[in-house]
Order: C-alpha cells, then sequence, then structure tokens
C-alpha cells in the first residue's frame, strides 16, 4: 500500500497578546483593591475595580451608573460584587486576541445568558454620547434583521460582532436620512460636519475636523449627495490601503509627490478604492499645500489614529515617564503670576468704587460725636461720595491699591494652582481637604502684600470724610506708619484671607465643574457666573474678621475707641455696638468681593487659554473639550497592573474609539435609562 495521508484536527496553540499573570501575584493585587467581605470571601466593587484599580473615570462627577455598568463586564454572576475567579477570568480574557470584541461583547450582554437580546442592546446603547446627540432608530429594518421582526432573536459572541461592526455605517446613514428633509439626497456642509463628528469621529484627525465644511461635497459643491457621504467615510476606513498604494510608486519615500493621475492608475490594482474617494483624497490635500501632489505628510494628517491595544499600551507608557524639569515649573509659575497680575489689577478697577463703600461704611461707629454717622446705608455713601467729592472720589486710593494688587493677586492665583497642581491626581481629581489647604495657602501668602496695600488704601478711603483736615496721600501713610506699621492688622488679615481663600477656591472648583458644559468646558459665561457665586458666602462669612482688621487699620480720631489688638477689639465692638456690628458693609463687601472675583477669574482663565504656553504640565480645568476621549487621556501605567490587566485601560478605551460607544461622564444617564 502506498502512503496515506489522513486530516488530523489537531489543537492549535493559544495566541495571546501578553503573558498571563503569576496567580499569586495575581492574588495579591486582587485583595490590595478588595473592599467587600462575605462569609469569609473577599470581593471587589465595581468601584475598587474601575476607579480604585483601573484609574478610568475618577472624576468627581463621574456617573456611578457607568462605573457600575463597565464593572459589569467583569462581573459574570452579575450581582454587583467581582470576585477573585472573576477577576481572574477577565485578566485572561484581556490576554485574547479579539479582546476588544469580548469585552465589548460582555458590556451588551448585562444577564450574563451568553448572547445580547434586543432590549439589552437598547438598554446599553440608549446610553453612549453618539446616541444622545443624534438618537438612533430601535424600530429600523436593520435591528430587525438582526433581532428578527419581533425582535425576539438573541445575539452570540460571532454574530454580535459583525452586528457591531455594521452598527456604525447603519446609524450614519439613519443621520443622513433625518438631515434629508426634502428627501432630495443631500445634505448640507454643517449637517455633513454633525453626523462625522458625532458617530464617525473616531476617524477624524484634527486637520480632517477642522476642514469638513471646506471639503463638504467638493471643490464646487457645499452640498453633500449620499455617494460622496459613503465615499468620504469609505476613504478614512481604508487610509492604510491608501498609504501602501503611495509606497508602491513612491517605493517607500515619504518626500516624493504624487499626482492624482499616477494615483488612480495605481490604486486601480484594488477594487477598495474608487475614483470619488480618490477625488476626495485630493481635495483633503490641496486645502493645506495646493500643489496637486500627494505626499506621505499629508496622508498622515488624514489617517486616522491608531487604535490597537498595543498602540494605547505605549501612550500610556509614555504618559507614565513624562517629568518635568525645575526650570520648566519655575517658568509656568512666572507666567501665571504675570497672568494673574493683570487680572488682578482688572478685577480691582472694576469694582473700587464699591469697595470704598464698604470701607467708609466699616469705619463708620456708634457714638455721640456730632457728624459721626455720616451714612445710612451703602447707597447713601455712594450718593455723598459723590456730591461732595466728585466721581473721581470713588476712586481715591485706587493708584496704590494697582500698585500692591498685581503682586497680590499674582502670589495668590500662582500659590493656589501650584498646590492644585501638587496635590492633584494624574488624571486632574483632587480632595476637597486639599482643595482647602491649597486656598487657604494661597489666601496665607498674600498677606505680605495685602496688608501693606490695604492699610493705606484704608487711610486713603477714608480721608475724604474729614474735609477740613490735611490731604492724604500714599506717601504720607507709609512716612506715618514706617515699615512695621504698614502691617498693623496683619493677624486680623489672616484671619480673614485664609478662609476666604479655602472658601472660595474650593467653591469656584465645584461651580466650574457644575456650569460647565456637557463636553466638561467651561464658557466665559460660566466662568463669571461660578467665580461670582463663589464670591458670595466666602465674602459674607469672612465679613467680622474684615472689620476687625479695618478697625485696627483706621487711625482712630479723637474720642474714639482704642484697639489694641484682635482680640481687644473684638471684645470692645461686642460691648458698645453690639453682635450686628460685626457684620457692617456685609452686603458692599459681597457686591464688592463677589464681583471683583468674577472679573479677575474670568481674566485670569481667558488669559490663559488666549496665551497658551504648554509648559509640560495641566491646563486649567474646562478650558478644554472632554467628550471625545483620547489615547492620551488614558491613566498612567500602575505597577498593579499584571499580566493581561496590562491591557485593561486599553481595551476599555479600544471599545470606545473603534466602535464608537462612548459612555457620557459630565452628565446625568438619568434621561437615557
Amino acid at each position: 500500500m502506498g502512503n496515506s495521508q489522513t486530516a488530523t484536527c489537531e489543537p492549535q496553540k493559544e495566541v495571546r497578546l501578553v503573558k498571563r499573570a503569576d496567580p499569586s501575584q495575581l492574588h495579591e493585587v486582587f485583595y490590595k483593591y478588595a473592599s467587600v467581605k462575605k462569609q469569609s470571601v473577599e470581593y471587589m466593587t465595581p468601584k475598587d475595580f474601575i476607579q480604585n484599580y483601573l484609574g478610568m473615570h475618577v472624576e468627581r462627577e463621574t456617573d456611578p451608573y457607568i462605573v457600575d455598568l463597565l464593572g459589569a463586564a467583569v462581573d459574570q454572576t452579575k450581582d454587583a460584587l467581582i470576585s477573585f475567579e472573576e477577576f481572574r477570568d477577565f485578566e485572561a480574557l484581556l490576554c485574547a486576541p479579539d479582546a476588544m470584541y469580548k469585552l465589548a461583547f460582555q458590556l451588551f450582554d448585562t444577564n450574563g445568558s451568553g448572547h445580547v437580546s434586543f432590549n439589552e442592546f437598547q438598554s446599553v446603547f440608549s446610553l453612549t454620547e453618539v446616541h444622545q446627540h443624534i438618537p438612533f432608530d430601535f424600530d429600523s429594518r436593520f435591528l430587525k434583521l438582526h433581532f428578527g421582526e419581533e425582535k425576539k432573536k438573541e445575539l452570540s459572541y460571532q454574530e454580535f460582532t459583525q452586528f457591531l461592526q455594521n452598527l456604525q455605517e447603519e446609524h450614519a446613514r439613519q443621520a443622513f436620512i433625518s438631515f434629508d428633509k426634502d428627501k432630495k439626497g443631500v445634505i448640507n456642509a454643517i449637517q455633513f460636519r454633525n453626523i462625522m463628528s458625532t458617530i464617525k469621529k473616531h476617524l477624524l484627525t484634527p486637520f480632517v475636523e477642522e476642514n469638513l465644511v471646506s471639503v463638504a461635497g467638493g471643490e464646487t459643491s457645499h452640498l453633500v449627495s449620499f455617494p460622496y457621504f459613503n465615499a468620504f467615510s469609505s476613504l478614512l476606513s481604508q487610509m492604510e490601503l491608501v498609504r501602501k498604494i503611495y509606497s508602491s510608486i513612491t517605493k517607500g519615500d515619504a518626500n516624493i509627490g504624487v499626482t492624482k493621475e499616477e494615483f488612480l492608475l495605481s490604486a486601480q490594482q484594488f477594487s477598495q478604492i474608487t475614483p470619488l474617494e480618490v477625488d476626495i483624497l485630493f481635495h483633503l490635500c490641496i486645502l493645506d499645500h495646493p500643489t496637486g501632489h500627494l505626499t506621505g505628510s499629508e496622508i498622515e494628517k488624514i489617517r486616522p489614529p491608531e487604535e490597537s491595544v498595543q498602540f494605547m499600551i505605549q501612550q500610556q507608557q509614555k504618559k507614565s515617564e513624562i517629568h518635568r524639569s525645575p526650570v520648566l515649573a519655575i517658568a509656568e509659575s512666572g507666567y501665571r503670576f504675570f497672568l494673574g497680575g493683570i487680572a488682578g489689577a482688572t478685577g480691582a478697577t472694576a469694582v473700587y468704587p464699591i469697595d470704598l463703600v464698604k470701607t467708609r461704611l466699616q469705619n463708620q461707629r456708634a457714638g455721640s460725636m456730632v457728624g459721626e454717622l455720616m451714612y445710612k446705608n451703602s447707597f447713601d455713601c455712594a450718593i455723598k461720595v459723590i456730591r461732595h467729592e466728585g466721581v473721581l472720589g470713588l476712586y481715591s486710593g485706587l493708584l496704590p491699591q494697582l500698585v500692591g494688587v498685581a503682586p497680590e493677586k499674582a502670589i495668590k492665583l500662582t500659590m493656589n494652582d501650584l498646590l492644585r497642581d501638587k496635590f492633584s491626581a494624574p488624571d486632574g481629581s483632587i480632595p476637597l481637604w486639599a482643595e482647602c489647604v491649597a486656598g487657604g495657602c494661597a489666601g496665607g501668602s498674600q498677606v505680605m502684600f495685602t496688608n501693606p496695600l490695604e492699610i493705606v488704601k484704608i487711610r486713603l478711603q477714608v480721608a475724604g470724610e474729614i474735609l477740613s483736615g490735611p490731604k492724604v496721600s500714599a506717601v504720607s501713610v507709609i512716612r506715618e506708619l514706617g515699615f512695621f506699621g504698614l502691617y498693623k492688622g496683619a493677624r486680623a488679615c489672616f484671619l480673614r484671607d485664609i478662609p476666604f481663600s479655602a472658601l472660595y477656591f474650593s467653591l469656584y472648583a465645584h461651580m466650574k465643574l457644575y456650569t460647565a458644559d456637557e463636553n466638561g468646558v467651561n464658557s466665559p459665561i460660566s466662568l463669571l457666573v461660578s467665580a461670582t457665586i463663589a464670591g458670595a458666602p466666602a465674602a459674607s462669612l469672612t465679613t467680622p474678621a474684615d472689620v476687625i482688621k479695618t478697625r485696627l487699620q483706621v487711625r482712630a480720631r479723637k474720642g474714639q475707641t482704642q484697639y489694641h489688638g484682635v482680640i481687644d477689639c473684638a471684645r470692645k465692638i461686642m460691648r458698645e455696638e453690639g453682635f450686628k456690628a460685626f457684620w457692617k458693609g456685609a452686603p458692599a463687601r459681597v457686591l464688592r468681593s463677589s464681583p471683583q472675583f468674577g472679573v479677575t477669574l474670568l481674566t485670569y482663565e481667558l488669559l490663559q487659554r488666549m496665551f497658551y504656553i504648554d509648559f509640560g504640565g495641566k491646563r486649567p480645568v474646562g478650558s478644554e473639550s472632554k467628550a471625545a476621549p483620547l489615547t492620551t487621556d488614558l491613566p498612567p501605567v500602575n505597577p498593579d497592573h499584571i499580566g493581561g490587566m496590562r491591557l485593561a485601560v486599553a481595551t476599555f478605551s479600544g471599545v470606545e474609539t473603534k466602535f464608537g460607544l462612548w459612555l457620557p461622564k459630565f452628565k446625568s444617564t438619568a434621561q437615557a435609562q
């Protein structure tokens, strides 16, 4: 008999992205983060796993429902607890070549049945930002083909992967039809940009996104037909093929220019690339360099960002290795100090008349001296100042105020930012106690400038009350007081400024988060509102300290009570004028401090946006969109991420970017449920 060959089905060698973790090490890591113990068995909660272990969704405003949903992908029993066995199985899943698809499947398999039903798909997809911006038709023919006419069919893992691959194309098709109100087969450039930046944003580079309106419809029209819409999406999806065709023409030289005719000729070997797609490709290229030639650098400007898990891991590693030199840190503080000075001067000028009224009211003392009670209230004070001293009287003492307010506000803003940066986690989150400490230290640091400034300002402001007295100037006040006299009332100044800043900056940070839009961005109006509102409670609650400081710093006239220190002043005010005296000028103080800090912080934040310099630090919260997660947004590598867990964050991020399943982070999901 001759040699015969038989076919055998031998088990294939298992292919994994990374080596599995050692079970004993995995045990140690699990118990380090497990926070629940039931019947002597330890478990992780979704928060333990997603936020504490992976470092994802750690912003204070993160919706806990989203954290639970992500954690449920690991929780096979769906009991809101993650056992070590489930933790270990998930680590194995992440090592598989198709981990991204498997994770997406487990996100949608909310009951752990091993299949995805229509209701499960609808409940999860309705939470995504894509659906909330452009609603998906859950009664579409597309879904009936997959889930059956009565939507009772359930998808297996393999079926779900193909369904997920086609889902974005169907959503984009539905969006086009919904925008084509007149059913003419065209949409305008703005509608085109809306669809692409919402449903296809994972395919857009910054260059393409900026030029969506310019390129829409071609070189002669800004109406987008359905064939053009499909061709544009198809081109971006096939940029790797475009790069391959270009390399075959240039023999790998990225500097050689290729004409449209040369590219079309070579593209005939590939049926996937159509002439319309080539037209779009060259139209995009001539927007920046109208040479009519395609080069390697222009392809890179159009090619969508890398979506592989390996690439995202590299980005995490790079982020964890970033270290700033001391020179850059000092330069950033100097930059903030300069902008803070400009912002402080702007805010002080805007509200100085209110500050003058506040000071005169606080210095007005009850007693028997004739003419001592000059003002009935804030409005009466302002009218009398204008009547007797003119409009410019409202700005008495402004010049020394501006000279001192620049370094005062600059050091306060710089110190607060510096300490917030030090206390902040890599993702930007910061605990409340750290916010208060940063603000309090900022308030304390400014006293070296504040006290001399305010004692001069106050004496100039009250000088106008005595029309027959000698003319008072800033120089004469400084000469009279001397260096140490300029710090009279410094204790009261500390007593006022430390709690004020601790309250103010903490409230301002939380108001910014509350007034930010759905993408986490603060508009100028929201900045002004946040900074102004935060000033009201901070200013009113610290008024007693401000009254004591004012009494100590104003030179008492003949017959008026003399004060010797903070405690002595507080006792005498209480005894002679009662508790209400501590709140004199509170309305004027709120009316002055709130808008002043509103204008100051608005100016400071806008200056940082307008004249942004990258020192390798952090941009101000609310200055840029957080709606579209980027690979650079991934938290840095954690040493506890071992084995497959090294891929966990990148895989979660890949599910969002590859399949467009972005889950909201900065708004409630209650309406979506």
